[in-house]
């Protein structure tokens, strides 16, 4: 079955979480470190605004903690509010109270910023591996109705090589379900190739991405497109001492990812995760 609609996420973050930088602040030093997380969301909500579509962003519970009003004004915009861990701690650091206590404390502030919890949640550097499969359980006794934190590949920060590629429901001994939209891939011979996200978005040449995104649609997949407000930052601050992959992954291709998102929203459909579960949901076929 062919499919014209792809989803729009958006992890918001601080620049100074991310994982090429991991180890160089604590959490002491966020607060006194320069934020750009307010200023570049706007510039995406602009974006989604004139295009008229709808985004999930997965909150930062200490970005819902420190501008709740931002919080709010994705939720009055009509995009989906769902959650991404309030430290940014990898889960395949936590134990399983840890990312319990993690992942509530973070619902509670994405809850309090504007009134609505959190149904979607996607882990810190797709952090739930084939180590950390105790996170799906933990999530739906929270009450999550998806994931969406598996990234089918080999990577040497992150990824689930052998994860599933198309989304798919879980059923747990507790009788909950828990579904799962993982990171677009596409598969050539043996390997799964990342799309539609990240440094592969910013780094990929745009015929390359909307031609596989094509692929995945005629297959009857919908392509999940990620960003960071960080990755369409003009003046990104200054971080010195990177080594030449960590500025690749840090600033590479960033000055030209808004004019391919402008794009993507120009050639493809988008909608919000919990949309598109919902209308699978009332076609009642693609789950097992």
């Amino acid at each position: 079955m062919v499919t014209d609609l792809n989803l729009l996420t958006v992890d918001l973050e601080e620049w100074f979480v991310v994982e090429a930088l991991a180890g160089r602040h604590t959490y002491e030093d966020w607060e006194r470190l320069p934020s750009t997380v307010e200023k570049n969301c706007l510039r995406l909500l602009e974006l989604f605004r004139r295009h008229d579509v709808q985004a999930t962003f997965f909150v930062l519970g200490y970005v819902a903690q420190q501008y709740p009003n931002l919080i709010e004004t994705i939720h009055t915009a009509g995009h989906e509010v769902a959650c991404h861990s309030f430290f940014h701690r990898r889960v395949d650091s936590l134990d399983r109270e840890e990312f319990r206590l993690d992942t509530r404390r973070a619902m509670n502030a994405i809850t309090k910023a504007c009134g609505v919890r959190p149904l979607g949640y996607r882990a810190p550097s797709w952090s739930i591996n084939d180590s950390t499969g105790w996170a799906f359980e933990v999530l739906s006794d929270l009450g999550f109705e998806y994931d969406s934190s598996i990234f089918p590949i080999k990577h040497d920060l992150y990824g689930m090589p052998k994860g599933p590629r198309e989304m798919f429901r879980m059923k747990f001994d507790s009788g909950r379900f828990l579904y799962e939209v993982p990171a677009s891939t596409y598969r050539v011979a043996w390997f799964n190739l990342p799309i539609a996200g990240g440094g592969y978005l910013r780094h990929c040449p745009y015929w390359y991405s909307s031609r596989i995104i094509r692929k995945l649609n005629r297959a009857g997949r919908p392509a999940v497109v990620y960003v960071h407000p960080w990755e369409i930052d003009p003046d990104p601050p200054a971080i010195e001492g990177l080594s030449k992959l960590q500025r690749l992954r840090t600033y590479g291709s960033t000055s030209i990812l808004l004019a391919k998102l402008e794009r993507l929203l120009t050639d493809f459909r988008f909608s919000t995760v919990m949309h598109y579960i919902q209308r699978r949901r009332q076609q009642q076929i693609g789950f097992r």
